[in-house]
């Protein structure tokens, strides 16, 4: 019987290691692969999915030119991804996320478990690299925690808080309301100049993505009232009264 080429290529493929990370789409491989029945080459993160018997590994994007492939338009080879870096910690609130790109800190998150947290992550910055948090990560996330627990300390961090040219305008504006105070979404609104776009302050406040650091828990509805928060409305009503009795000792 003769030796079948294709699965002897399959298979070959398949006992190598690389392997395991195109399938899992690993973000953090370091190598590439190409595929001979398209001509290209990705990254083991792409969202292609191509036969074993199809494809070879590359150790860099000009080794697999020197191969004859050209890089693939999905995921882009040749363009470096942005990298960000994370740390997470335990707060009154639950635990904490704190992320930083090369700008500054990118998001802040909350929520009951790192796992869940870092999926966060990975969805909002669907095309970034995502990496363990260096002495400047570790430093950012332990002020964000002290802030969280003494709310009226005055906190200088860099942001990269990215968004539309409204949302920017709205996360500055929420950065003005001092600890102890409330705003509702319509004074807001008119504080911008846009007495109309109430729906979109609100809008702009569930897309923050720096919690507490921007305070878009400081604002609530016309009538007094809490409204939804991204983090639960159970964690806005826990720093908004610990704000208030910040405020009171503060008097």
């Amino acid at each position: 019987m003769k030796p079948n080429p294709t699965a002897a290529r399959a298979l070959t493929t398949q006992s190598d290691p690389r392997w395991a990370a195109v399938l899992t789409r690993d973000r953090e491989a370091t190598f590439y692969y190409s595929v001979a029945t398209t001509g290209v080459y990705c990254r083991p993160s792409c969202g292609a999915r191509p036969k074993p018997e199809n494809v070879a590994f590359h150790a860099s994007c000009d080794a697999a030119e020197a191969a004859g492939f050209r890089p693939c338009k999905r995921c882009r080879p040749r363009v470096q991804p942005e990298v960000l870096r994370h740390a997470c910690g335990e707060s009154p609130l639950g635990t904490v996320l704190v992320a930083q790109s090369a700008s500054g800190i990118c998001a802040v998150l909350i929520g009951d478990a790192a796992a869940s947290l870092l999926d966060d992550l990975q969805a909002r910055f669907p095309k970034a690299r995502i990496g363990q948090g260096d002495e400047t990560t570790v430093a950012l996330l332990a002020q964000v925690l002290a802030l969280i627990s003494q709310p009226s300390r005055a906190i200088a961090v860099p942001l990269d808080a990215r968004g539309t040219v409204f949302q920017q305008a709205v996360w500055q504006a929420l950065r003005q309301i001092p600890p102890g105070e409330t705003r509702s979404y319509a004074e807001l609104a008119r504080a911008l100049g846009a007495p109309a776009a109430v729906r979109a302050v609100a809008g702009a406040c569930a897309a923050n993505p720096l919690a507490v650091v921007v305070p878009c828990h400081r604002v609530l509805r016309s009538d007094g009232t809490i409204s939804g928060y991204r983090w639960g409305v159970e964690r806005k009503q826990a720093l908004l009264a610990l704000e208030a009795r910040g405020a009171e000792t503060r008097e």
